[in-house]
């Protein structure tokens, strides 16, 4: 989530359109997600098949993908109308590496991402599904609007996965917190956006950077 994503700008919240846990206090407003489309020159065609990679084939052939603006508040650009009730976003940060870090939801994810840019809490009414199977960037593990690593914000760089969301938080009551417990653990758990990471491959190693403070 990754920074969830790390995973998931204006992503959602300007895609309205395209898109639409336990209770606790909203997020400040005056944080938000710091994401914006990342400059990469490459062509439509080409974010497109990188976005797809987010998900199972059988998903990401068929969604539709779009692309975040420039800023936080731009709004939204459709790259693809997809068929099926899958929005796939490309890459969500600017990697000076140039990895990548896709994600693909399901309309539960869509309502939560809504709620998340919002800010505000989400309304979870049934169970949800989103992919990043090309992995994250890094996000704190227990802030959900973190910009940047601390010494004490469990800042982790996920492995590609798989998010799960939960009608019922207290379904995440029996998995751990600790994203190297090798297996499923829960992110910005006691938030009201926990929710469950599933690693489909193994940890990705990681060191503060000297220079986080």
């Amino acid at each position: 989530m990754d920074r969830i994503l790390s995973l998931t700008a204006g992503v959602l919240l300007a895609a309205a359109p395209l898109l639409a846990q336990q209770p606790a206090a909203p997020a400040p407003a005056a944080k938000k997600p710091m994401m914006a489309a990342p400059k990469t020159g490459m062509t439509d065609a080409q974010k497109i098949a990188g976005a797809e990679r987010a998900a199972p084939r059988s998903i990401s052939a068929h969604a539709t993908i779009v692309e975040m603006g420039a800023t936080m508040d731009a709004p939204m650009k459709e790259l693809r109308k997809g068929t099926n009730d899958w929005v796939c976003i490309t890459s969500m940060t600017n990697a000076a590496n140039g990895k990548s870090d896709p994600m693909c939801m399901d309309k539960s994810w869509q309502d939560w991402a809504q709620a998340y840019m919002a800010p505000r809490p989400p309304n979870v009414s049934g169970s949800g599904v989103a992919y990043m199977l090309m992995g994250d960037l890094g996000a704190s593990n227990t802030d959900p609007y973190a910009e940047k690593e601390t010494a004490d914000n469990h800042w982790v760089v996920s492995p590609a996965h798989i998010m799960m969301l939960y009608a019922d938080p207290k379904a995440l009551d029996g998995y751990t917190d600790d994203p190297h417990s090798g297996g499923p653990w829960v992110m910005w758990k006691g938030t009201p956006y926990a929710h469950l990471m599933v690693p489909v491959a193994a940890p990705v190693a990681h060191t503060m950077k000297a220079s986080a403070k």
